[in-house]
This record gives structure tokens, C-alpha cells and sequence, in this order.
């Protein structure tokens, strides 16, 4: 067994593909954790990647206090 929750490119040069991917994801304010899985990156490796593009990730749209309705 090696290393948990290890990425399927890891180590691997971003493609143009998944850099576009990757700020898809973010304008659609998908969780860091649903990317990492989407394009097989670790969460860590998500994080870089977007600052060093100038990605924002926003936090999810949704209340602290849960659904008040």
C-alpha cells in the first residue's frame, strides 16, 4: 500500500485541458474535493495550481448556520 490518496497524475505537468477544467470548476464553485477527484489531483495540488493561475476559489454558497427555511 502506498500513498493514500495519492492523484492518478501525480508529479505529471498540468495539460491546457485541465488548467481550463480546472477554472471551470472553480466559476461553478465546486468543492476542492470534488475537483481533486474530477481531474485526479490531490487537494494540495488543486490549491497550487489555482493560485498560480490566478484562480479564485470561492467558498461554497452556502449558509453557516444550514438550511433556515
Amino acid at each position: 500500500m502506498s500513498e493514500a490518496k495519492s492523484g492518478g497524475h501525480s508529479g505529471e505537468e498540468w495539460t491546457e485541458e485541465q488548467i481550463r477544467q480546472l477554472g471551470e470548476l472553480a466559476g461553478a464553485n465546486t468543492p476542492v474535493g470534488v475537483m481533486s477527484v474530477k481531474l485526479g489531483r490531490s487537494e494540495g495540488a488543486i490549491r497550487s495550481k489555482t493560485q498560480a493561475e490566478g484562480i479564485t476559489l470561492s467558498p461554497p454558497n452556502r449558509s453557516p448556520y444550514g438550511d433556515m427555511s
